[in-house]
């Protein structure tokens, strides 16, 4: 195993860590040198879980996560400027073992692994309070489930062995690659499943108001998850979907003791200022109003490392915009964000999954797609002033809608012969690869960040890596595969009332919108609830993983994204990087490599 990182490597500067949710900085107390016997004590410990916590900000947030969990899926591709590098390799399956998108998490997430296993080694012989013990331990083992399931979704089967055994902490760089152990999927597997229920049983019930701590029902999630993926795999069990069934249920059974619960409304969930709320079970945390000089050290770059950029990923070219001549957007605005222009929906998403725009509200909750004159020169100045001016003439006032990319042509058709104040775009005038003549498309607006120093920025707010809702879909999906499609029916149709809701509908409205919602168990099929999957958790970061680890990639992808033309079945995994294969001391590096990449 390529495990180049020395002790204090590792822990490089795990005293000016902070955990986010209290947004207090620690003080520093700085150390040139570690020992393993910092391990044997409660602060080393501490430090060694918090490091661990940080080390999601690689998974969750940066531009190679994001090209990694989202492109080239069914839901997105990838957007004009998207079009080279890591983003179109990944987007259109010519991805090699030198892409950056896939160096990153397998170097970090092993790094964080070994901590994980340090805290697990010798959390045990430590003079403190059993309860804080066990509770280490569960976030610590919790946290190692989570960094090998990333990497499992990607790679396949990886080592657990680092130099020194199966799961222990390794001090000693190795260059032995120890990946050809025949039952070694099986062993990533089980000690997921070993370390997800070690961490539902001995984590707090909940986690902290304001804080993204562990909790015993972030626990439950993953391990459902982790049930689901194994049950399609090569090492399946008999028992996967029962377990993934007994599991979720547990959660949504016993919602008030986990501190838990649906919002009311779809469109809380992902709220700016409403990170913390009860249906988010787990975030990776940054520190809020958020820039580069906050998260890197010596930043050369706002993609650095491991920034949140998410706010400006899904983002199209709406400064492009104009009306008779005149920019309607003359410079970027905060809440929109920088149009990177990266990913784009696939019509799919836009028109088959998001068909029903009227009764179903997550459609409108998901995506931006109305912009409206927005302030953004100094109130009183010269540019305010012409800007305003310029809107005057054009029939526009500041707040108006400045222009609306219609759901159809049909929509858009009417609304134009109807002359709107404001552009009109319809579908068939809005980007895809095989359209580019206008780079403007819906953004995904989960990521939206006002709290911000400048659209520049990147994002200060909690990345969410586990909510309440999947539980219900992953509930519905085990049921479906246990033969009780009713129940299946009814799991998916709690989030279809909630859907329907909007503040703005009477409630004998809203009845008629359930209503025309409502799923029966013969609608109940693996594809479906996959197309609810998007609905629910569109752009989340989980698509990819969610199409490979069932076996769906190929065939939804291709059959959706008219962008993966070189898609074939060995893409379910991704290339070893070439950089651990360099790194290999063995004569016959090639072994290790994934089928379809030598």
């Amino acid at each position: 195993m390529k495990l180049k990182h020395t002790l204090a490597s590792i822990f490089l500067g795990v005293m000016a860590l902070t955990f986010s949710g209290c947004q207090e900085v620690l003080d520093e107390t700085p150390r040139t040198a570690f020992t393993v016997d910092y391990f044997k004590t409660q602060d080393g410990l501490q430090s060694a879980i918090y490091t661990a916590y940080a080390g999601l900000r690689y998974d969750y947030g940066p531009i190679g996560a994001m090209v990694l969990n989202n492109v080239g899926t069914d839901e997105f591709t990838y957007g004009d400027q998207g079009a080279s590098g890591q983003t179109l390799e990944c987007g259109t399956y010519s991805i090699s073992p030198t892409n950056g998108a896939i160096g990153t998490p397998w170097n970090r997430n092993y790094s964080n692994i070994n901590l994980c296993n340090a805290v697990v080694q010798y959390a045990p012989s430590v003079n403190m309070d059993a309860t804080t013990r066990n509770k280490f331990i569960g976030e610590a083992r919790y946290l190692r489930a989570m960094y090998y399931l990333l990497l499992v979704e990607h790679f396949g089967a990886v080592p657990l062995d680092l130099g020194s055994g199966d799961l222990q902490f390794n001090t000693t760089p190795s260059c032995t690659f120890r990946r050809n152990d025949p039952n070694l999927l099986k062993k990533n597997f089980q000690a997921m499943v070993d370390d997800l229920v070690f961490a539902a049983d001995n984590l707090p019930d909940q986690r902290p108001t304001g804080e993204f701590r562990l909790s015993k029902a972030a626990a439950l999630h993953l391990l459902s998850r982790v049930y689901i993926y194994r049950a399609y795999s090569a090492v399946k069990e008999s028992t996967d979907f029962q377990n993934a069934y007994d599991t979720a249920k547990k959660l949504i059974d016993n919602k008030a003791k986990y501190g838990t619960d649906l919002l009311a409304d779809y469109g809380d969930i992902h709220k700016e200022g409403n990170d913390y709320n009860k249906e988010i079970l787990f975030s990776v945390e940054r520190l809020p109003l958020n820039n580069i000089a906050n998260e890197v050290v010596n930043p050369s770059t706002d993609f650095a490392e491991k920034v949140n950029i998410s706010c400006n990923m899904f983002v199209s070219n709406y400064t492009s915009v104009t009306k008779n001549g005149v920019a309607l957007f003359p410079v970027r605005v905060l809440q929109y964000g920088r149009p990177l222009r990266q990913f784009c929906p696939t019509r799919w998403t836009l028109d088959v999954i998001f068909a029903d725009k009227l009764n179903d509200s997550r459609y409108s909750h998901t995506f931006r797609d109305t912009y409206y004159v927005a302030t953004f020169y100094t109130q009183g100045t010269t540019d305010y002033n012409k800007y305003v001016s310029d809107m005057s003439a054009l029939g526009l006032a500041l707040g108006d809608t400045a222009f609306y990319l219609a759901p159809t042509d049909a929509i858009a058709k009417t609304l134009k012969a109807a002359n709107k104040k404001y552009v009109i775009y319809s579908p068939t005038e809005m980007y895809s690869n095989q359209n580019k003549a206008n780079n403007i498309y819906p953004a995904l607006k989960k990521y939206e960040a006002v709290n911000r120093n400048s659209y520049q920025d990147i994002s200060g707010r909690p990345f969410v890596v586990a909510k309440l809702s999947e539980v219900y879909l992953l509930a519905a999906e085990a049921a479906m595969a246990l033969g009780k499609n009713a129940e299946a029916a009814q799991y998916i149709n709690v989030l279809r009332d909630r859907a329907a809701y909007r503040s703005s509908i009477s409630s004998t409205e809203l009845a008629s919108r359930k209503a025309k919602l409502q799923v029966a168990a013969s609608d109940i099929t693996l594809d479906f609830i996959l197309d609810e999957r998007t609905r629910e958790l569109c752009g989340e970061s989980i698509r990819w993983a969610d199409l490979a680890m069932r076996g769906k990639l190929v065939d939804r992808a291709k059959k959706y994204n008219p962008d993966v033309t070189n898609l074939q079945a060995f893409h379910l995994l991704r290339p070893i990087p070439q950089s651990q294969l360099d790194a290999t001391c063995e004569t016959n590096k090639s072994q290790y490599q994934n089928p379809g990449y030598n």
